[in-house]
């Protein structure tokens, strides 16, 4: 750890109190962090941007319920500095390297009133934006202690364009609400929501992180939380008087958010800040903020594409019950979806509904629904985890706990033991309904810990893990690499939903809110966009082209990436289906190209395993033009571009299945033009010529 001399202290002196001031600027000069202790004891920071206050003064501090007490007023005890710059490898992810450069003050602060408690509140100032949490030393005058509510300001004090969902306990599958901060109603906007089956609303003024702002002068402000652990998820409650957040943490069954034992600390607060849109997709700054892998043995990770029995059950083709004589997993439809996958290189099937208790699995509060080792009688695991096995391919085992997590707990060990046994090393959990232990929320401390738990435990027998309905990913994919995957947001399944359902623009927003905090399981790959093919009554469609499909799989990142339409909408289109085929799903290098949240996306990358590049750009509901430079190739080499756009006629309301296919050569001094059809996309990818 090196000293850096950037650190300016100053120290006013007053009649009274010693006010107490410090400064830092990021390596590029484009930040500046004010951090003071001010003569009535509050500890307050604020964030600049190339000259530009982001973030005014905003206090820090808590209320703790045991001891009782309000940690607002500080004396500053010591401050340490430090800067860092390294290089670090994920296991897999977007980019083959990370770089990790920052500059760290750490301020000591003593409360100044009965009892005495020490805090620490470390800054880490990156060239992309800021962390910051608070850590608690182990001291005489506080060991086990309660956590009331967790005081952090963010005053933006302006009224920003937020791209915002309600603040809720327990889920975040909202569509993203664009407004300006005055225009946020949350309880209102829920309301309209008619697709959310287990909601604790909050206030009328709270939303959840991740969070965009944009504001007028054209900066983008992202807010969120690094490296959740042992502590409830983050919210923030906006004073529309002065448009500053103030956080408020997920509640346990008896109202207390938090119980800590020294040393003990929070997650980091995050706040990246840009006058490009383009560089806070590009921001590593929250996996940064997350440490690095304990795992000793990480040879079984790998990164797949799947197929999967799920879609049938949405559509009305199958059901997840045995009752009812429409049980989809059953041994001769799955062969089927394994042969799908054999004889297009997917590595993975996932199958829903294979195990006993679906019947009587929602909305009951029961705690021994699942025991997640006893197969339905039509469905033969052992023979098929062989057939599958001879194919070349893998079984996804689902877990759905029917949110009875003690019940999972309890259980995990066995079920696990029974992946191991019939060869299976990727499990996709599910949260749906109240959660069991009684009151307790999704997104609280408790729920916190049994995710971690899961990963670890999972680790431990060599499995991966795809978590549903759990709380915002946070970068913990760094610490726990086989926890590959969260849903964490509205994906695909919502396109069958009756009302709402997935509009245009949301796909073009998640990857600035949702996305931030790790990769999501977004179930892409749709070809068939009206959903009555087994159920003509039926109105719903999916508001997107095909074309756009593809690109969700550069758009939308996950090491876990599902081809969730049925195998038999891919045929007839299987010249389209061979980008699926083709794309990879672990990454050398990622280039943002172009970005508006709301309105459009272009992302390339490069495959980790050969040369080639793959593009992909979304559109909202509006017909849009882009013209992409291609100086991301490498220089001096010609490739193939194979361009899946959309048709001429295509429309993702009239006409959303057109598409077209064409080739050319193309070189890194070239630039490339696309028309985008509304709510269309289109994919390339890149082949290096030999």
């Amino acid at each position: 750890m090196t000293r850096f001399i950037a650190v300016v202290l100053a120290l006013f002196a007053s009649s009274t109190v010693l006010s107490q001031s410090l400064s830092v600027k990021s390596t590029d000069s484009r930040y500046l962090l004010k951090v003071e202790v001010t003569p009535a004891g509050i500890l307050q920071y604020s964030l600049s941007f190339l000259g530009k206050q982001v973030v005014q003064p905003s206090a820090l501090g808590f209320d703790l319920e045991k001891p009782k007490t309000k940690l607002n007023r500080f004396k500053l005890e010591s401050v340490d500095s430090s800067y860092i710059n390294q290089n670090w490898a994920p296991i897999w992810g977007e980019y083959a390297t990370i770089k990790n450069e920052y500059k760290e003050l750490v301020l000591h602060v003593k409360q100044t009133t009965n009892p005495a408690i020490q805090v620490a509140v470390r800054f880490r100032l990156f060239k992309d934006g800021l962390g910051f949490r608070y850590e608690f030393p182990s001291q005489t005058n506080l060991s086990h202690f309660v956590v009331k509510e967790e005081n952090t300001q963010i005053v933006v004090g302006k009224n920003h364009t937020a791209f915002w969902i309600p603040g809720d306990y327990d889920t975040n599958e909202y569509l993203y609400n664009t407004t300006k901060l005055s225009e946020v109603h949350a309880l209102a906007a829920a309301k309209k929501e008619k697709d959310i089956a287990v909601t604790s609303l909050v206030s009328d003024q709270t939303v959840q992180t991740p969070l965009l702002l944009k504001s007028a002068d054209g900066l983008y402000i992202s807010i969120h939380e690094a490296a959740l652990r042992n502590y409830p998820a983050w919210l923030l409650n906006l004073n529309k008087a002065n448009f500053s957040f103030e956080s408020t943490l997920v509640p346990d069954a008896v109202g207390n958010k938090a119980y800590l034992q020294t040393p003990a600390n929070t997650p980091w607060r995050t706040i990246l800040v840009s006058n490009k849109a383009t560089e806070i997709l590009a921001s590593t700054t929250i996996l940064n903020l997350n440490e690095p892998t304990a795992f000793e043995n990480t040879s079984f990770i790998k990164p797949q594409k799947f197929a999967g029995m799920w879609w049938e059950m949405h559509v009305g083709k199958a059901n997840w019950p045995l009752a009812g004589g429409k049980h989809g997993a059953n041994t001769e439809n799955v062969k089927k979806y394994i042969d799908f996958a054999a004889a297009h290189k997917l590595d993975g099937v996932l199958v829903e509904g294979w195990n006993q208790g679906w019947e009587d699995w929602f909305g009951n509060w029961k705690e021994n629904v699942f025991d997640f080792v006893s197969p339905y009688p039509d469905y033969d695991i052992q023979y098929l985890t062989k057939y599958a096995q001879s194919k070349g391919v893998r079984l996804i085992m689902h877990h759905e706990t029917s949110g009875a997590v003690t019940n999972y707990e309890r259980r995990m060990d066995t079920a696990y033991r029974f992946m191991n046994l019939n060869g299976i090393n990727t499990v996709k959990t599910g949260y749906v309904g109240k959660i069991i232990p009684r009151g307790e929320h999704h997104d609280g401390q408790w729920m916190v810990n049994h995710y971690e738990r899961v990963a670890a435990k999972a680790g431990t027998y060599g499995i991966m893990v795809d978590a549903h309905e759990s709380v915002h990913p946070t970068g913990l994919h760094r610490t726990f690499p086989n926890w590959m995957a969260n849903e964490a947001a509205r994906g695909t399944e919502f396109n069958n939903a009756p009302t709402l359902g997935i509009t245009p623009e949301h796909t073009t927003i998640i990857p600035f809110t949702r996305l931030m905090g790790g990769p999501m399981d977004f179930t892409p790959g749709m070809f068939h966009m009206k959903l009555n093919q087994f159920d003509p009554s039926r109105k719903t469609v999916i508001r997107t082209t095909l074309a756009k499909q593809l690109a969700f799989y550069i758009t939308i990142y996950s090491p876990l990436q599902m081809v969730s339409d049925l195998p038999e909408n891919y045929e007839g289109k299987m010249d389209a289906f061979q980008f699926i085929e083709d794309v990879p799903v672990d990454w050398a290098d990622t280039k943002i190209l172009a970005a508006e949240p709301g309105d459009y996306l272009a992302i390339a990358r490069k495959d980790k395993k050969s040369e080639d590049w793959y593009l992909g750009a979304v559109t909202d509901e509006n017909k849009r033009a882009l013209a992409l430079s291609l100086n991301f190739l490498s220089p001096g080499k010609k490739y193939e571009a194979i361009i899946y756009a959309d048709a001429d006629n295509a429309d993702f309301e009239k006409n959303p299945e057109a598409y077209k296919i064409s080739k050319q050569m193309v070189q890194s001094t070239d630039q490339l033009s696309f028309q985008l059809a509304r709510s269309g996309g289109v994919a390339v990818r890149f082949r290096l010529m030999d």
